[in-house]
């Protein structure tokens, strides 16, 4: 079995370009949105701008949605992924295989606000400055002190 996948790797590598780079774009879609995979579709006029809020967290709806928007004191169930600016994931429930369901008062700041922006169904990414975060503590040896947080949700149920 191993030498038929060698043989078809040094196929493939001969292959055009073309052929090539939709091989890779298959198997990218293949996996997108399952639980291993990572986020679902975004709508394709989703904005590339962020905007921006009076706190400073910057947000783009990525997915729009008709389901409720949450308050700060709902329960929420999301699939999400959290990274560093130097791309370090530190989190990813898409990774675990299994989305996360806890109240937005208990999470931090930045998330509470941003999540009550998006409606249920929809996605956003979220851009969260330090004071918003983790603050100057940052968390534990995973989340430098000072780190600006980002964030893709995908907020399947408000409670």
């Amino acid at each position: 079995m191993l030498m038929n996948y060698q043989l078809n790797l040094r196929k493939i590598s001969r292959a055009p370009l073309q052929i090539t780079c939709l091989l890779a774009i298959l198997a990218c879609v293949s996996c997108a949105g399952t639980s291993g995979g990572g986020p679902g579709p975004r709508d394709p006029d989703a904005p590339t701008d962020f905007t921006k809020t009076e706190s400073g967290l910057r947000y783009r709806i990525l997915r729009a949605a008709d389901g409720p928007q949450p308050t700060a004191t709902d329960e929420v169930t999301v699939h999400y992924r959290g990274w560093l600016d130097d791309q370090t994931i530190f989190d990813s429930s898409y990774k675990r295989g299994q989305p996360a369901t806890f109240r937005l008062d208990q999470v931090v700041p930045g998330w509470t606000e941003g999540l009550q922006l998006v409606n249920e169904g929809g996605m956003i990414e979220l851009t969260i400055p330090a004071h918003l975060g983790y603050g100057a503590a940052g968390a534990g040896s995973t989340i430098p002190g000072g780190s600006t947080l980002h964030f893709i949700v995908e907020l399947i149920k408000v409670h």
